[in-house]
């Protein structure tokens, strides 16, 4: 599996996986580019790549995808363009927000851990990965998974983690209120471009 995922690393860039943020990566890249040709992409081809590159990173299958493109292309408003909408619809996937948060070092752990019935939002245990998140949503720890290895000391552990300013955290509860909306999409990432290959 990491050599699968190096592979789309190298093709796609290495901010995809945190695995290829890694010293280890970043050593196997000289080899993997020699005997590589040259060339230039088409505009269609890069509109592919970049994609790619936000399915990859945030773990989407290509039909929920696509359902988040339409969405956003229908609704997308003056205030917010369809490329700002797309990358709040992913930034606010229930598995996104755990990653973020810092309760899973990958967003693939985050989505099995969701999965798995760890977190509750407003009390109630979710086991939907792509539940879209709401203003004033709360996202905690289910009561029951507190005391599992995946939760050691995670208090001590979320102190170090810097989170993003849509969330209001409590440090005593352990737990994260959303308390507005994602802003400034990671450079590696161009929503726009994803959106010019969809309007074609």
């Amino acid at each position: 599996m990491t050599q699968k995922k190096y592979k789309l690393c190298r093709r796609l860039g290495a901010g995809i996986y945190e695995k290829c943020q890694t010293a280890k990566f970043a050593q196997s890249e000289p080899v993997a580019k020699k005997g590589k040709k040259g060339g230039r992409r088409s505009d269609f081809g890069n509109q592919l790549i970049e994609k790619q590159k936000v399915r990859f990173m945030y773990g989407v299958r290509e039909k929920q995808f696509s359902n988040y493109v339409t969405y956003a292309m229908e609704h997308g408003k003056k205030d917010s363009t369809p490329a700002d909408l797309l990358f709040k619809q992913i930034e606010q996937r229930l598995d996104n927000a755990v990653y973020r948060l810092g309760f899973a070092h990958t967003r693939a752990l985050a989505r099995q851990m969701v999965s798995h019935g760890h977190f509750t939002v407003n009390g109630k245990k979710l086991t939907i990965p792509s539940y879209a998140l709401k203003l004033g949503d709360v996202i905690a720890i289910r009561e029951g998974s507190k005391t599992t290895k995946l939760f050691t000391e995670i208090a001590t552990k979320l102190k170090a983690i810097k989170k993003p300013d849509w969330f209001t955290y409590d440090d005593s509860a352990v737990t994260a209120k959303i308390s507005g909306e994602p802003k400034n999409p990671d450079p590696f990432l161009n929503f726009q471009v994803v959106i010019e290959f969809y309007s074609r």
